[in-house]
């Protein structure tokens, strides 16, 4: 069982935020013993599980009293740190033990052709992916910083900054870019860019989440956590126990395109408004209206009550009539794609060796009135996209290339196929991305994406180690 005195909290939990930075950093050549004992002081920083817990709590708490007092709740001020390292990190500390993941060896960048990232594949060059030049280079770790406000996090960042002598002389890390994302602002609080509430489907852990919700699904530990049950990896280091390997993708969004597509392909119907079908077009490409309610329940119009009804918005499994094909539910949609749920039951496919645990935030600004007349994005605003498991392989990778790539998948028909995950099915080869059933009253239909949505900018693979890793065998004694 894991001690959550020793779980990273972003890990379990997640910290609680408005901002969020991500300090990406590399570890300076000629002070590498003077980062690891500067270590010890930054570790005093390092929030774990069980503060979450508690935090998360008195904000529970402190909401339950404004609501009874008629009031709005202010908030209450908080702040996070965690801190990962990639393999080229681990390799800079000396730290030279085998993690037993090959993708977190060779790093991100070199996956990022199999994961179908746009770029230049000349011949005998590697492959060089469409990336923000900070992540084509080698980085060596990332702090994270959570907060309730600008001000909290950039005390906090103050303080590590001084820490580790961030920009001054004897430095013992370098900043290769800080990634600053914000809870977006007024009712679009939980929202991504594209306007759909986020984070809804999270797996419950076996033994830390007691009560989950109906149609949560629980995952041992072990999925999420090394060394523990259901991490059936061999021969990992024992420090690697109660530690998750972390997956970064930086990713834009391309808002004011996504949207005039929608409005261009509205569902035509004579109850529908051009409005509305464009709604419920852009539904059933996320497989949830905007509101985070699931059109497998709710197939044709939002449902308020049941996007915030937490014993109903996961209650769903694909199984009504008609929706092996896709008529309630495509089979393309994103969310049927990252979470197949019940898809899955007649194939020798272990569902929960493949679920994660997602994180991150949105970052940029909201669209201007020039975008949203033009239909051109001009600022650069996304998604900060972390997740945790054990396993890279079976997580974040086996998500993105065997389920949202592949349009083939789920493989519910003998004829026809599904398409590719219309938000973040990227395209491997030159034929361009099409989608089955997004129009209700064509199940069969295919429609053209001309475009890929969301971009990736970049991203690496880390490893978020224990606080007990961290102190023995990350950190050195002054």
């Amino acid at each position: 069982m894991a001690d959550l005195n020793n779980v990273q909290g972003d890990i379990i939990g997640g910290l609680p935020k408005k901002v969020q930075q991500y300090l990406i950093f590399t570890i300076d050549d000629n002070n590498v013993p003077g980062f690891r004992k500067a270590l010890n002081q930054f570790i005093t920083l390092v929030t774990t599980a069980a503060q979450v817990q508690q935090t998360r709590s008195q904000i529970a708490a402190n909401k339950k009293t404004a609501l009874e007092q008629g009031k709005t709740p202010e908030l209450l001020p908080l702040v996070g740190v965690n801190i990962a390292f990639s393999h080229f990190g681990l390799r800079k500390m000396g730290i030279n033990d085998n993690l037993q993941d090959a993708l977190y060896m060779n790093g991100q960048k070199n996956d990022s052709q199999s994961l179908g990232d746009p770029g230049e594949a000349a011949p005998f060059q590697p492959f060089d992916p469409h990336w923000d030049p900070a992540f084509k280079s080698d980085t060596h770790g990332v702090i994270l910083i959570a907060g309730d406000s600008d001000d909290t996090v950039t005390a906090t960042r103050e303080k590590i900054n001084q820490i580790f002598s961030v920009g001054a002389f004897g430095a013992t890390i370098h900043e290769t870019i800080t990634l600053k994302g914000n809870v977006r602002p007024g009712d679009q609080k939980g929202h991504e860019h594209f306007g759909f509430m986020d984070g809804i489907s999270q797996p419950a852990v076996k033994g830390i989440d007691t009560s989950p919700f109906p149609g949560q699904g629980t995952v041992r530990q072990g999925v999420i956590l090394c060394g523990r049950e259901h991490d059936n990896v061999l021969f990992r280091p024992g420090w690697m126990t109660d530690g998750s390997f972390m997956v970064l993708r930086w990713y834009r969004q391309n808002v004011p395109e996504f949207n005039t597509f929608l409005k261009q392909n509205p569902i035509v119907d004579p109850g529908l408004t051009p409005a509305q079908g464009s709604e419920l077009r852009g539904a059933r490409f996320m497989g949830r209206w905007k509101s985070g309610a699931p059109i497998d329940v709710s197939p044709f119009q939002d449902d308020l009550e049941l996007a915030v009804d937490q014993n109903r918005n996961n209650n769903f499994t694909y199984t009504a009539a008609n929706d092996q094909v896709g008529y309630r539910c495509p089979l393309g949609a994103h969310t049927r794609k990252a979470n197949p749920r019940n898809d899955l039951d007649n194939i020798i496919v272990s569902r929960e060796d493949h679920r994660i645990i997602r994180r991150g935030i949105p970052f940029g600004p909201e669209m201007s009135a020039d975008e949203i007349s033009s239909g051109v994005s001009q600022a650069l605003r996304g998604l900060i996209f972390v997740c945790y498991q054990s396993n890279i392989e079976n997580g974040f990778r086996f998500i993105q290339r065997i389920w949202a790539n592949d349009p083939l998948f789920p493989p519910k028909q003998l004829f026809g196929n599904p398409g590719f995950d219309p938000i973040v099915g990227q395209v491997t080869d030159e034929t361009g991305r099409t989608i089955q059933g997004t129009d209700p009253l064509d199940p069969n239909g295919h429609l053209t994406l001309p475009t890929e949505w969301v971009i990736p900018q970049g991203g690496e693979y880390y490893f978020s180690p224990s606080i007990s890793a961290l102190r023995t065998r990350f950190a050195l004694s002054s």
